[in-house]
C-alpha cells in the first residue's frame, strides 16, 4: 500500500506503509531518525549542520523541527538503539559487523532487535566492519618426521576440552624492518587459545615453550594435536614431546592450509581486529596488545555461533 505524505522541508514523497500487529508504520521515520541522529553526533565534532543536511539529503528546517519535538516511545527506542550501535562499534574499534552487533545487543543489552534493523542503521550511519583479507603463504621444506592427516578436516564434530588442539606460527611486523612470531594452540572444542608465545625468532624453542604450557592438561592417548608440516613440528624435539605425552599427532597435507582451517581463521581474526588497527614501533607494544586481545577472544568476543535470534 502506498500513499503520499508531506515531509517537512522535503516536498512530497511517496511513502511506503507496512502493517505490523495491526498498526501502520512509516518506514521513513526510521531513516530520518538515523540521519538526524548522525547530524547531531557529527555537529558535536565540529561539522556544520548545513553541510550535513545537504550530504544526508534532509532539510535544515526538518532537522531543527525534529530537535524541538517531543519524541514518542517508539522514537525514544530508535534513538537508544542507535546510541547502542555506535557505542558497541566504537568500543570494539569497528571489528563487529551488523551480525555480531545484533548478537551483542540482544545477548548483553537485551535489545530484542532484528539483524535487518541493525543493518539498516549501520548502512545509514556509514558503519562497516573491517574487511578481512585472506593471505595464504607456503614455503616448502624437507621435513624429517611426517605424520598423516589424522584429523582429516573433521571440523563439524563436537569435541571435548583438550580433545582436538590446533597449532601454528604466524608473523607480525613492527618498527621499520623487525618481525615477531606468534606461536599459539587453539582448543577446537572450546574455541579458546590455551597457549601462546611471542618471540623475535621463529625457531624450535618458540614452539617448545608454547607446547610446554599445556603439558599438564594433555589427556594421554586421547588428545590430538594437529599442525602443518613446518620444521618445528617435524623436528626430533617435537617428536619426543609427542611420544613422551602420548599425543595423537596429525599434520596437514602439503600446501593445504584448509586442513588447519580454524587456526588459519584465528590468524585472520587477530590480524584484522587488532594488528591492522594500529602501527607498532616496538616489540613490547605488540606483545601487550596480543595478550590483551587473546584474553578478549577467550572471554568476551561475540561469535556468530551465539546466534541471531531475539531472546524471548
Amino acid at each position: 500500500m502506498k500513499s503520499t505524505q508531506r515531509v517537512p522541508g522535503n516536498g512530497e514523497r511517496s511513502v511506503k506503509k507496512v502493517r505490523r500487529s495491526g498498526k501502520r508504520v512509516d518506514v521513513t521515520q526510521t531513516q530520518y531518525e538515523a540521519e538526524y541522529q548522525t547530524i547531531t553526533k557529527l555537529q558535536k565534532e565540529g561539522f556544520k549542520v548545513a553541510h550535513l543536511c545537504e550530504a544526508l539529503e534532509v532539510s535544515r528546517s526538518g532537522y531543527y523541527k525534529w530537535l524541538k519535538r517531543k519524541p514518542c516511545a517508539s522514537e525514544k527506542r530508535l534513538r537508544q538503539l542507535i546510541e547502542w550501535i555506535l557505542q558497541v562499534y566504537e568500543d570494539h574499534k569497528g571489528i563487529y559487523g551488523y551480525r555480531r552487533i545484533t548478537i551483542y545487543l540482544n545477548h548483553f543489552m537485551n535489545a530484542k532487535v532484528n539483524h535487518k534493523c541493525v543493518y539498516r542503521f549501520m548502512s545509514l550511519l556509514g558503519l562497516k566492519a573491517v574487511i578481512r583479507r585472506k593471505q595464504y603463504r607456503y614455503k616448502p621444506h624437507h621435513p624429517t618426521h611426517i605424520i598423516e592427516n589424522v584429523l582429516n578436516r573433521e571440523f563439524r564434530k563436537e569435541y571435548p576440552a583438550m580433545g582436538v588442539l590446533l597449532t601454528d606460527v604466524t608473523e607480525f611486523k613492527y618498527g621499520k624492518d623487525s618481525k615477531a612470531y606468534l606461536s599459539a594452540i587453539l582448543d577446537y572444542g572450546k574455541n579458546k587459545i590455551v597457549a601462546f608465545k611471542l618471540s623475535k625468532r621463529n625457531n624450535n624453542a618458540l614452539v617448545r615453550e608454547t607446547v610446554r604450557q599445556i603439558e599438564d592438561d594433555i589427556i594421554p592417548a586421547q588428545t590430538l594435536l594437529h599442525s602443518d608440516r613446518g620444521f618445528q613440528y617435524t623436528s626430533h624435539g617435537f617428536k619426543y614431546f609427542v611420544k613422551k605425552n602420548q599425543i595423537i599427532q596429525s599434520m596437514s597435507r602439503v600446501g593445504k592450509c584448509i586442513d588447519n582451517g580454524p587456526m588459519e581463521n584465528f590468524w585472520g581474526i587477530i590480524k584484522e581486529e587488532m594488528y591492522r588497527l594500529r602501527t607498532y614501533q616496538i616489540f613490547e607494544e605488540l606483545e601487550q596488545d596480543i595478550k590483551q586481545y587473546i584474553r578478549f577472544y577467550n572471554t568476551q568476543r561475540v561469535t556468530l555461533n551465539m546466534g541471531l535470534s531475539i531472546p524471548a
